[in-house]
């Protein structure tokens, strides 16, 4: 069991049951699913880039990603319906526990002038996106072997029903909101 899921079990879980006092354990809220997207917009012009993009993602979440697909034709982005213009990866269970650790304690980190993640980034249902500007800040990537410096975003998908759980929930498994 990885060093976040019995963080959660032990200290998390039962901190939040106290906090709002819910009736069952049920009724704690969890991490559902983390997605990890990168939107490769210049994969129109080149498609090594995508595979780059691929490549990277693999690397960094150890599964291999889905490639998305633009729904419909956007001219002014010389986009048509049905080509490839990015990849994602849906990670849950151990594989999501290993991944917010190694992104929590190594990843973070490294960000340059880092102070801590903005705490707006909730969609009002309980889930908070992450944008990170460079695939650099994780330590699978070599910077020989990138061909461009690109960022992801990250969605944490909660069972929380508002934003102030999801913060505290996010908050105790350690993710460094700015104060």
């Amino acid at each position: 069991m990885s060093r976040l899921k019995e963080k959660y079990k032990n200290e998390v879980a039962p901190k939040l049951q106290e906090k709002y006092k819910y009736k069952s354990v049920m009724q704690t809220p969890k991490i559902e699913k983390i997605v990890i997207n990168i939107g490769v917009g210049d994969a129109t012009q080149n498609s090594k880039l995508l595979e780059g993009a691929v490549a990277d993602l693999t690397k960094i979440t150890g599964q291999k990603p889905v490639v998305t697909k633009a729904r419909k034709s956007i001219a002014g982005f010389k986009v048509r319906e049905g080509q490839s213009i990015g990849c994602k990866v849906t990670l849950r269970g151990e594989n999501m526990y290993v991944f917010l650790d190694k992104l929590i304690s190594i990843a973070l980190p490294r960000v340059r002038d880092f102070r801590g993640i903005n705490p707006k980034a909730f969609d009002g249902r309980g889930n908070y996106t992450l944008g990170i500007k460079e695939q650099l800040i994780f330590s699978e990537i070599e910077y020989d072997d990138i061909v461009k410096v690109r960022g992801m975003d990250i969605v944490f998908v909660t069972t929380t029903k508002n934003q102030e759980e999801a913060y505290d929930l996010l908050s105790y498994l350690g993710l460094p909101f700015r104060a």
